[in-house]
Parts: C-alpha cells; structure tokens; sequence
C-alpha cells in the first residue's frame, strides 16, 4: 500500500480575513451560494456581502437546517441548480462545512470554507461526516478532493464561545494518538494509503501544540483577547489536526464517539468533547501506562474537557444503556477496526467503564 497525502489547496489564516473573502470567491466562481446559520448571518453577513460589493461576484444566502444530514444536502443542491451558482461557502461550524462539501461535490462546483469557530478539524478534510435528520451518525462521505480555499478570520474566532475552541482541542488531541495507531496497525487512512512520516509528524506537531498552548489559549479567549497561544491553536485545531486526522488515519476515539451519539441524552455534547472521551477510552484500549494516561487527563481537566460519562449527559451506566453504544462503535465498517489491538463489544464496553472511572478517579484529585 502507498502513502498518500492530501490537504486543501490553499488555507489562509489571519486577523480581519472575512473581508476578503469575496474577492478570494471571484476567482473560483460569479454566483456563491452560501451556507450559514441565522444567528451566524446576523453577526457576520453584512461584513461577507460588503467583502463582494468589491468584486464582480454575486452572493446567495440559504440558512442551514441544523443537521448534515441528506435530506438537507438534496435540499441545497436543488437550491444551487435552480440559482445557476457555480460556487459554494460554507460558513459557521463543522456541520455547515460538511454539508458545504457534499453539495459542491454531488454539483461539481469549487467550495470555500470559512470557520467562525475552531471546534473541529472538518475544515479541511475531503470527508463529510453523514448524520439521519435526528442526529445519528449514519456514514463517512469521502471525497475526491479537498476544499479549494479555507479561510480563518481568527479576530472573529477569538469572539466565539470558548467552550467551541476547547471542543476543537478535544478533537484535535485525538490526532496523533489515532495517526500513531494506524502508523502501528498499518491501517489505511481516509486518504486512502497508508500512514508516511509527514502525516505522523504534523500530526506530533498538534499535539505538542495543544500541550504547550492550550490552557493559555483558553484562559485567553475566555477574555477575549487574540493571542499567539490563540493563533497557535487555532492552527492546530483546524490545519495541523485536520492534514493529520486525514492522511494520518482514524482508530478509536471518532469510533466511540460515533457509538456514543445512539445516546440520546448526550446529543447537546461538541462534537470534540465526545470524541474527548473517545481519545480516552482508546488510550484504555491501548493499555497505555499510567504515567501517559495521568498526564493527558491533568492537560484535558486543565482546559476543560469532559472526561467522564456524567460530565457528557450519560448517568445510567448499566450494561443494558452502554452496551448499544460500543456495538455501534464497533460496526462493520468502523474506524477503530484500525486499532493495533483486538477489538469487540464486549472490549469497548469496558474500555467505557474504565475511561469513566480514571476520569472519576482524577476529578476527586483536584
């Protein structure tokens, strides 16, 4: 199997960018459809049709329906055939940038994405994680390519909720620790090869960065200010998990939390405080010492990520709640089938409890 890498074609990051991004989206396209949230065009719309009004391109908005799901992504390619736009953005959070990228793929056309938070590492992925309309995961859609163009306005991300950025650093902490193993097992990556030093090292780089920036860049932000502890992570979150997860491979912890989401009761959890728990529960899988599994619990409490079952919603822990949860991580076609070590419901279960109770054990620590 060869290695293969892959990433966006372009990724621009920096303060005040949002105001550019009509003269980046003249040069792919005339018409955009954009995707974007109410609340979302209330803070940032005026400034995108402003970022056109210097250009010869034109702007569509369509409110996003809540949930990548196909019901809203046939919605919108009917929308984009009937408005003859040969453009799409995407603007907001994860969910919009995956149902972004399925309807530019599924109508041929270029597609921008532009973040207003880092809480995912979607961004930049040639994937789009499919959900029912409920809310359920329901499959991956891999692409044939990666997003022309994402653009980080990070004076707009250093606003956002800073339980969204600390979401982001649970998903990207999942990076290297899913990268490392695939890089063990010899599992194919989304890419669709095997995992090369470039992948493994990027994917190094993000959690070194999350470790020697993270609880800066929150504290930061919980105060609204910009810094280069919040550039960094920004980057890590977006670009560095997003290049790493991709060519590097998933295993456990997106497994687990895709189990997770049959859990209805957890539903209101990020996306990256989920697979937070994920990351966990592989790393019991790993049976890693405890020496490693103490310290990536102290760096998940420190910038406040759950790291328990209760502290995700989920307070019935019997077999008969838990048990639908690991059989669903453990599908047939699952990412943690990557995992360097033998895998069933019956392991993933107790991997659950497990993670639970070192979580437990550490929070009485404090």
């Amino acid at each position: 199997m060869s290695t293969v890498f892959i990433s966006p074609s372009r990724y621009v990051q920096g303060a005040g960018e949002l105001n550019n991004l009509g003269k980046y989206a003249s040069d792919l396209g005339k018409k955009a459809l954009c995707l974007i949230s109410s609340g979302g065009y209330k803070r940032q719309g005026s400034q995108i049709e402003k970022s056109f009004a210097k250009t010869d391109a034109t702007i569509i908005f369509d409110y996003f329906n809540g949930e990548c799901s196909m019901t809203e992504i046939d919605r919108l390619i009917a929308k984009a055939e009937e408005s003859s736009c040969d453009l799409v953005i995407g603007v907001g959070g994860g969910k919009i940038f995956d149902t972004a990228k399925a309807v530019a793929y599924k109508t041929s056309l270029p597609v921008i994405i532009c973040p207003t938070i880092a809480s995912t590492d979607a961004p930049c992925s040639a994937l789009s994680v499919i959900y029912t309309d409920e809310g359920v995961f329901q499959e991956y859609m891999f692409l044939p390519a990666n997003p022309q163009l994402v653009l980080m306005d990070t004076e707009v991300i250093a606003k956002s909720p800073v339980r969204l950025t600390v979401s982001g650093m649970g998903d990207a902490m999942a990076t290297y620790f899913e990268a490392h193993a695939c890089y063990r097992s010899g599992a194919a990556t989304c890419a669709g090869g095997k995992v090369g030093v470039a992948a493994l090292g990027i994917a190094k780089l993000c959690y070194d960065t999350l470790i020697s920036e993270g609880v800066k860049a929150r504290l930061a932000i919980e105060n609204g200010a910009c810094t280069t502890a919040v550039e960094k992570i920004i980057e890590a979150n977006t670009l560095l998990s997003g290049i790493g997860f991709e060519s590097g491979g998933l295993a456990g912890a997106h497994a687990i939390h895709n189990g997770l989401t049959v859990l209805e009761e957890c539903h209101h959890m990020q996306h990256g405080e989920k697979v937070n728990f994920g990351t966990l529960t592989q790393l019991v899988l790993e049976n890693v010492s405890i020496e490693e599994l103490q310290d990536i619990l102290d760096w998940m409490i420190a910038v406040g990520l759950p790291v328990t079952l209760e502290e995700l919603g989920i307070t019935d822990t019997s077999r008969e709640h838990l048990m639908p949860a690991a059989e669903a991580a453990c599908a047939e076609n699952e990412t943690i089938h990557n995992m360097p070590c033998e895998i069933s419901p019956e392991i993933v279960y107790n991997a659950i409890l497990a993670a639970d109770a070192y979580g437990r054990a550490a929070l009485e620590e404090l």
